[in-house]
C-alpha cells in the first residue's frame, strides 16, 4: 500500500497534504468500500483532521483501521465503528445532538461539522479538559460541552433529533430514551463482554429496536465507577 508518511515531509504544507491524503484513503478504503456513502459525513472525515485528537505517540496509526488509545485508558474507535454510528442516526443540518462521551473530542468534530447543535457529556475531567481546549482551537461554535454522568443524558436541552453514545451500558438508560423527539434516535452499543451495536427510533406508539453488529466499547460508567 502506497501510503504518503508526514513524517517524512520537509514542510507543513506538505505534512497537511499528506495527512489529507490519509483521510481520502480512509474514507474510499473503510468507509466507502464498507457501504457507507454518506456526503455530508465524507466531507466531515475529510476536513477534521483525526491525528490532531490522538496523542503524538499514536499519531502514525490515527488513520488506520483500528482503536487508538486516549487518555484515561479509554480507547478512540475505529473510524468505521464512528462512521456507522453516526450514518445510522440520519442527521441534516437542521438536526439537534447529543453525545455521550466525548472522549478525544474527535465523534465530536465529527458531528459539529453535519448538525446545527451538538450538546456533549463526558464524565472524565481530564477527557473534558483536553477535548473542550481542541474543539475550541478548531474554531466551533456549535458544541456545547459539559462534565457529567451521562446516563442520565442533558434534560435540560431536550428533546432531541438524535443521541449518539460511545460507551456501553448493560442496559439502556431510560432517560436517554426519554429525551428523544419522535421520530428521533438512539444509536448505542449495549452489553457487557458481547456487545451490541443498537438503534432505537421513538415513535408515538413505542421503541423500535434494530441490531447493527457487533461491536466492543469501553463500558458506560457513572459517577461512583470513575
Amino acid at each position: 500500500m502506497n501510503r504518503c508518511d508526514p513524517s517524512r515531509q520537509e514542510d507543513n504544507h506538505s505534512v497537511e497534504e499528506c495527512y489529507r491524503s490519509l483521510r481520502k484513503e480512509m474514507i474510499a478504503k473503510q468507509i466507502i468500500a464498507r457501504g457507507i456513502n454518506n456526503r455530508r459525513l465524507n466531507s466531515a472525515l475529510l476536513n477534521v483532521p483525526r491525528h490532531l485528537f490522538v496523542d503524538e505517540r499514536y499519531r502514525s496509526r490515527a488513520y488506520f483501521d483500528e482503536p487508538v488509545p486516549i487518555e484515561s485508558r479509554q480507547t478512540m474507535s475505529q473510524p468505521y465503528v464512528t462512521s456507522l454510528m453516526i450514518d445510522l442516526a440520519e442527521l441534516n443540518r437542521d438536526s439537534k445532538l447529543l453525545e455521550i462521551g466525548t472522549g478525544s473530542g474527535y465523534c465530536t468534530a465529527l458531528l459539529a461539522n453535519i448538525v446545527s447543535e451538538v450538546y456533549t457529556i463526558e464524565i472524565r475531567e481530564d477527557l473534558y479538559q483536553s477535548a473542550k481546549l481542541i474543539l475550541k482551537q478548531m474554531g466551533f461554535e456549535n458544541i456545547k460541552l459539559k462534565v457529567g454522568d451521562g446516563r442520565y443524558g442533558w434534560k435540560e436541552n431536550a428533546p432531541y433529533d438524535a443521541i449518539i453514545v460511545t460507551a456501553a451500558p448493560k442496559d439502556i438508560p431510560s432517560e436517554l430514551k426519554e429525551q428523544l423527539k419522535v421520530g428521533g434516535r438512539l444509536i448505542i452499543p449495549v452489553g457487557g463482554g458481547d456487545q451490541k451495536l443498537c438503534r432505537f427510533t421513538k415513535h408515538e406508539y413505542g421503541i423500535e429496536e434494530e441490531l447493527h453488529g457487533a461491536v466492543r466499547f469501553v463500558p458506560l460508567v457513572g459517577g461512583e465507577s470513575v
